[in-house]
């Protein structure tokens, strides 16, 4: 078994000014996902959920515990090695598609590997490449406005495999979207799961997730209480 995501005792608590001890959001996470699985990860506002996902990607530092991802301690990584590591081997997409409004889809996929620092011509066809994945070639030189709800997510997901994401990690990615564009996102989500052999973890309260995933995960009080 090939693991992608292992964290052990994974804690996470915030200080308070009430509560000397602080306020743990995350309380010994125990979490094992495997290469090539598209995983649910669900629960009550507050659960843990976000913080998780946050602390994998590497945007927030555990308190104390293991978290290897991808092979990387993320706990033994200094802020710039997790900025670079992010930046190269992972994918994220959230809730509000996080576009840039005056880019063209193609521009806003192409930027993030111009941040990286890629030349043009491999940037150039990769961005491409991307479009062609998720099914909105034609659209390369469409703004966000100019696009459904759908298509937009469309367009994050294709920004989220430019760097050769073999994780993505997902908030709530279905959430501003209709019932029949989810189930839609969904299905192309588990088809890029298993035709671009990838790893896909995403944070939902949707239902009609559980339909799709491999496994749903749920957390409660910070604690991940059952797999199915």
């Amino acid at each position: 078994m090939s693991l992608v995501i292992e964290t052990k005792d994974l804690w996470r608590v915030y200080s308070s000014r009430t509560n000397t001890n602080g306020i743990p959001a995350l309380r010994g996470v125990d979490l094992n996902v495997e290469a090539g699985s598209f995983v649910a990860l669900k629960g009550r506002s507050g659960s843990g959920k976000t913080t998780l996902l946050n602390c994998l990607a590497g945007l927030d530092k555990p308190t104390s515990g293991e978290a290897i991802v991808l092979g990387h301690d993320l706990m033994q990584m200094s802020d710039d090695e997790l900025t670079r590591w992010r930046r190269e081997q992972i994918g994220l997409v959230f809730q509000s598609f996080g576009l840039l409004p005056t880019l063209s889809a193609y521009e806003n996929i192409e930027l993030l590997l111009r941040i990286k620092g890629d030349e043009y011509e491999p940037r150039h066809q990769r961005a491409l490449e991307c479009l062609e994945i998720v099914g909105l070639s034609r659209w390369r030189d469409h703004r966000p406005y100019e696009m459904s709800g759908g298509q937009q997510q469309r367009v994050a997901i294709a920004r989220a495999l430019a760097n050769h994401a073999q994780l993505i990690l997902a908030d709530e990615p279905t959430g501003e979207l209709d019932s029949k564009t989810t189930r839609e996102l969904l299905t192309f989500f588990r088809e890029l799961v298993e035709s671009q052999h990838i790893t896909m973890l995403m944070v939902s309260h949707d239902p009609l997730v559980d339909q799709y995933v491999h496994q749903v995960l749920t957390l409660k009080d910070g604690v991940i209480e059952n797999h199915n």
